[in-house]
């Protein structure tokens, strides 16, 4: 079993893809007003919180979760929706790299930043419905609360630690992560470099830590550091990084057998 366990937030601890979908497109509305999605979607006209119900039923959630593995931080929804916005097939990850290639940097840096000034102000104005939209995959939750103690925890995101915390509260779990554990996107643009400060801060060898992201491309980062890497098969990869995960002999983990793979 290894000594630290550091875990993606979204899509590992949070079931977030809703909220994602929902600041992502206001975003990409904002800064493209004649985007065609306007036309396939509700989520862009109304201003408040919408329910659950509504974003995983809305026309352009499937395409929207099918790409989100593809990405790996806020400007990479911008990509997804462009994808979406033009019809634009995006296979695999070599064909999204293609595809970002294309994107001006300048303008998803802006989308990245008015994507984290939207999404405040949501959370702000409803704090609740905010919340409801990122449940968290409970089942895991309950398997670290039974398991603290028997390894050292932390948090590597790209999210920020605010919104971390807020949603940890929410989800009765905070007092598993230490301040200092929990690393968002101020500590780096990678995993790899959350996983190299971990490995100063704490003085472990990489050999010594299990990674554990929804995300192959974050794992195939991370993995020449020597971390154990395992994939979330609960968040929202589909068989396409599953396939990939064991071909590159990383642990495929459900909630089912998470357990039994990561504490033997």
């Amino acid at each position: 079993m290894a000594r630290l366990l550091a875990l993606d937030f979204d899509g590992v601890i949070s079931d977030s893809a809703p909220e994602a979908l929902v600041v992502a497109l206001r975003t990409y509305a904002e800064l493209k007003p004649d985007t065609t999605l306007r036309e396939r979607t509700e989520l862009i006209r109304d201003a408040g919180v919408p329910s659950l119900e509504q974003v995983v039923r809305d026309a352009t959630y499937p395409g929207f979760l099918e790409l989100m593995p593809l990405g790996n931080r806020a400007e990479d929804y911008a990509v997804a929706l462009s994808a979406l916005d033009v019809g634009r097939e995006l296979p695999d990850q070599a064909a999204y790299d293609v595809f970002r290639d294309g994107h001006e940097t300048t303008w998803l840096r802006a989308y990245h930043k008015r994507f984290y000034q939207l999404r405040a102000g949501l959370e702000k104005a409803d704090p609740k419905g905010w919340r409801r939209l990122m449940g968290p995959y409970r089942p895991f939750l309950e398997l670290l609360q039974r398991r603290a103690g028997e390894t050292l925890l932390a948090i590597a995101t790209s999210k920020d630690r605010r919104s971390v915390r807020a949603l940890l509260r929410a989800y009765g779990v905070d007092g598993l992560f230490s301040e200092d554990r929990v690393l968002d996107k101020e500590t780096g643009a990678s995993k790899v470099a959350h996983l190299e400060h971990l490995h100063r801060q704490l003085g472990l060898p990489y050999a010594e830590m299990t990674f554990v992201d929804d995300k192959v491309n974050h794992l195939d980062a991370v993995a020449p550091l020597g971390t154990r890497c395992a994939l979330a098969a609960w968040g929202y990869n589909g068989s396409r990084e599953v396939a990939h995960a064991l071909e590159r002999g990383y642990l495929v983990c459900t909630l089912a057998d998470v357990e039994s793979q990561l504490f033997g």
